[in-house]
């Protein structure tokens, strides 16, 4: 049987002037449109296709070749495009909008929003939904990360303590404002790393490495970026936080410290604009 919302590999047995028929096993026969045809791969009779399947508007099974911005029992960050009676559609990436029931949304959107949603398949039709509730599928298994391990983030809404994110698409935590030194909004994909696992079994977050091995590393990429550079780069400890995070993804006061003590180490000069390299003689 075909997964509904993931993508199968499937072999083909029809070749017709509008598409590929796909054995979908107990599902019977599965239509690749002829637009979804693969250019630069074999697809011919018994060649196998990697497609994702989905239900077309008449519930159909249906193939294609294309990735949508997300699988079923995935989060995402999708664009409305309609709102009627029914619900709220979202932009999914494929043909058919992906539906957000009126039932399954927090707060009133507008087209050419974005809304964080969780895909699910609906018991009763089948059809891959949306929900923005999302509290339901997170938080299900012990939380087991360590402090300074590094996690996949995506960004969601913003707390008077900062931003929730969800970590590795398991577990809620919260970036604290002091933590963002560099610009984010929901739907943001970023990579984080545990600071705190807290005895309420909160998790607090951090966006840039933590530990003395981090300042070390820090240390030796700004080294290398000197070296890269004939010694002279043009950040220093009164640059503006934003461009040490683009050239480092770092926090100023993190830059800041990492220079300060390549200086004791006598490895560079300081300057209000720069940064210089001391070669040994």
């Amino acid at each position: 049987m075909a997964a509904l919302g993931r993508f199968n590999t499937l072999q083909i047995t029809k070749y017709t002037d509008f598409g590929l028929y796909l054995d979908g096993g107990p599902d019977g026969e599965i239509l690749l449109p002829k637009r979804e045809i693969p250019k630069d791969e074999p697809a011919e009779v018994d060649d196998w296709l990697n497609v994702f399947i989905y239900l077309d508007s008449e519930d159909r099974l249906i193939a294609t070749t294309r990735k949508p911005k997300a699988l079923v029992s995935e989060f995402a960050s999708l664009k409305v495009t309609d709102i009627n009676r029914t619900g709220v559609f979202l932009d999914w990436g494929l043909p058919k909008d992906v539906l957000l029931p009126h039932s399954e949304t927090r707060r009133p959107l507008e087209v050419g929003q974005y809304c964080l949603v969780y895909l699910y398949l609906d018991k009763h039709t089948r059809r891959i939904t949306a929900t923005s509730k999302l509290d339901r599928y997170l938080d299900k298994t012990p939380a087991r990360y360590q402090p300074g391990q590094a996690v996949d983030l995506l960004i969601a809404e913003r707390t008077d303590l900062g931003h929730k994110a969800i970590i590795n698409g398991q577990h809620w935590g919260l970036l604290h404002k002091n933590e963002l030194f560099k610009f984010v909004r929901s739907g943001m994909r970023e990579q984080g790393y545990i600071r705190e696992l807290r005895p309420d079994g909160k998790i607090s977050l951090s966006l840039q490495p933590l530990g003395r091995d981090a300042a070390e590393t820090l240390q030796s990429r700004i080294l290398e970026q000197l070296d890269a550079h004939q010694g002279v780069l043009m950040l220093s400890d009164k640059s503006p936080a934003e461009d040490i995070a683009a050239l480092f993804g770092v926090s100023k006061g993190n830059f800041k410290k990492a220079i300060g003590g390549l200086l004791k180490q006598g490895q560079i000069i300081i300057h209000p604009d720069r940064i210089e390299r001391i070669r040994p003689h």
